[in-house]
């Protein structure tokens, strides 16, 4: 009757059947030399380090819990907030480019200060159309910020405006038409 040996092991990554990085695991002998440790999925367990471990998970913990209740009050802050994003449009509202979840995270940062990163912007597809909008953000695990969008018309040139621009160089062009043909005349 063999009798398998057990060893302590501490995951360095996470293993399939096993556990997750950080756990400290019995596994044989041989799987642990022959396996875990050479693709550096583990290491043996000592004591002291099994102590070191344990100080990390405590550490991680308070800090997590210290990030999360910062997560609040910057979902609290995003909530609060009314992103207003002028684009450049057509007469029926369909915008010529497009509100990307990096447009949002950058005009969020110029409203509040706040770094938001563009992935965590729930956006199922680009908003292409004038209008109000509620996109959610995942700030933290668990949670999430929805933030009031409204897409308005940029300033400057109207799309109603271009055709009486076309029109006025139009006229300019006939009145220096007018003012070579005459200048002609009048040299011969």
């Amino acid at each position: 009757m063999a009798r398998t040996a057990t060893r302590k092991a501490i995951l360095l990554d996470d293993v399939e059947h096993l556990g997750h990085r950080g756990d400290v695991v019995a596994v044989s002998r041989g799987y642990l030399r022959n396996y875990l440790v050479p693709r550096k999925l583990a290491e043996e367990a000592t004591p002291a380090r099994i102590a070191e471990v344990e100080k990390l998970a405590a550490t991680r913990a308070a800090q997590e819990a210290r990030t999360a209740e910062q997560a609040q009050e910057i979902a609290a802050t995003l909530t609060k907030t009314v992103l207003t994003i002028p684009a450049r449009s057509g007469p029926d509202g369909r915008l010529y480019g497009s509100v990307t979840a990096a447009d949002l995270a950058d005009e969020i940062w110029r409203a509040r200060k706040i770094r938001v990163d563009r992935r965590k912007i729930r956006l199922e597809e680009p908003i292409k159309a004038i209008g109000s909008y509620l996109v959610e953000i995942d700030v933290f695990t668990s949670v999430r910020a929805a933030v009031k969008t409204q897409v308005v018309q940029a300033g400057g040139l109207e799309f109603e405006e271009a055709p009486a621009e076309a029109e006025a160089v139009e006229e300019l062009e006939a009145d220096l038409e007018a003012a070579a043909d005459e200048a002609a005349e009048t040299d011969e």
